[in-house]
């Protein structure tokens, strides 16, 4: 059984952190898939359009007809572990700071054999059950899990480098103000987060939630304003160096979109948090966490930002605001890219109407912030980088990957319903 994961000691200031390394992260373009798989949690193999036969590795050519039409399933993870093995040494610098590394073949249920890392839980012999994970290097690779859940399960090491489970890990909230911050918070001291920094504008202005984040376990209210680069800057110095998780929930929202707004002066707003705000938090707070990818059990993990699902298409009724979030979408890769170098993933979590004042006219289902902050802990456990929450969302991506410019036009006939 796999031992309990404990806090870890205080860190000695005065000894050097690791140095984040890699594993080897060349892959085929077809590969890829496994890693486009992985960042939502989906277990897919490439399946052959013409005999169906699953294939694995992934290829350009299918192993038995030799057809071309490979088209990526969802497919059955399940099997049985045929053999495995323990890695005490390698080449690689990334696993021989690592060693021992399981690894073993399973037989899957629907045909291929794979090579995979293993659960410390799992025997030769048991039915196992596969999972896509993203690992450091931000490929998606196999992993055999025990059939059923075990004790401290998610506690094993080399599951934990694939995941980033706030489990002893410090958190930063950006904005106090928001309306799912009492959520965000409670949940991730439901998920044993060591502590819990929460940023909060404006101290001085009330808001109705204040107390009932000062009475959750390990929450630490701080001063922050993603539009003061000041700001940023002060909190990054007191706090950068030891922020493991930071959840971006930062977010000015108002309705409209251009001709009926009489200036700019909203659409400013919207960009100086949704965009620039989370520039300014990578640019303060990226250094150290990229820097820190290593850093023991409670290195730094993840970036989180909470973004609206009509990033991918805009929604009229919120034109300006959805623009805004299509812009802080794409800063989001630059960033997934630039922190990557330190095995620190970067999860947008893409949501449809919040249930708050500014989405009031808006029929619902809207998203509950206790459903936002399941989503984003559940994401983070899984190690995903794209995480849609509500069935809005849902069906807006699903609606978006059939056809964006059908989509589109849905979007300006049916008013984004």
């Amino acid at each position: 059984m796999t031992n309990p994961l404990v806090p870890p000691p205080k860190k000695n200031p005065q000894k050097r952190s690791r140095v984040p390394t890699r594993p080897s992260h060349m892959r085929s373009r077809a590969a890829l898939g496994l890693a486009a798989a992985a960042a939502e949690g989906r277990f897919m193999l490439q399946v052959c359009d013409e005999c169906k036969t699953v294939q694995y590795p992934p290829r350009d050519a299918c192993r038995s007809c030799l057809s071309v039409e490979l088209v990526w399933k969802d497919v059955s993870p399940k099997g049985r572990l045929i053999a495995d093995t323990t890695v005490r040494t390698s080449t690689n610098v990334y696993f021989r700071e690592r060693t021992p590394w399981r690894v073993g073949t399973v037989q899957l249920d629907i045909g291929p054999s794979v090579i995979c890392h293993v659960h410390g839980d799992a025997a030769v012999d048991d039915q196992v059950r596969l999972i896509i994970r993203l690992d450091k290097s931000g490929q998606g690779v196999l992993f055999a899990l025990p059939d059923k859940a075990t004790p401290n399960m998610e506690d094993d090491p080399h599951m934990r480098e694939m995941t980033c489970d706030p489990k002893f890990r410090r958190v930063l909230i950006t904005d106090a103000r928001n309306e799912n911050a009492p959520a965000l918070a409670k949940s991730f001291a439901d998920a044993e987060a060591s502590i819990i920094f929460i940023g909060e504008s404006e101290s001085w202005r009330p808001y109705p939630h204040r107390e009932a984040l000062r009475k959750i376990p390990k929450v630490e209210i701080l001063p922050l304003d993603v539009t003061d680069t000041g700001s940023v800057l002060e909190l990054a110095g007191e706090i950068g160096g030891k922020t493991d998780i930071l959840v971006n929930n930062a977010r000015f929202v108002r309705p409209g979109g251009i001709i009926d707004r009489t200036d700019v002066n909203f659409s400013r707003d919207e960009m100086d948090v949704n965009f620039f705000g989370m520039m300014r938090l990578a640019q303060a707070f990226g250094p150290a966490m990229r820097g820190r990818g290593a850093d023991g059990q409670n290195s730094a993990a993840a970036w989180v930002n909470i973004l609206s699902v009509y990033a991918w298409s805009n929604m009229p009724e919120y034109g300006a605001f959805s623009a805004s979030n299509a812009a802080a979408l794409s800063l989001s890769q630059c960033l997934r890219a630039e922190l990557w170098q330190g095995g620190v993933r970067v999860m947008n979590v893409f949501t449809g109407p919040t249930e708050d004042e500014w989405h009031q006219p808006l029929p619902p289902p809207k998203v509950q912030p206790a459903a936002l902050a399941k989503s984003v802990i559940g994401g983070l456990k899984d190690g995903l980088e794209d995480v849609f929450v509500g069935d809005v969302a849902k069906d807006l991506i699903d609606r978006w990957r059939a056809g964006p410019k059908i989509l589109e036009r849905e979007m300006i006939e049916s008013g984004g319903q």
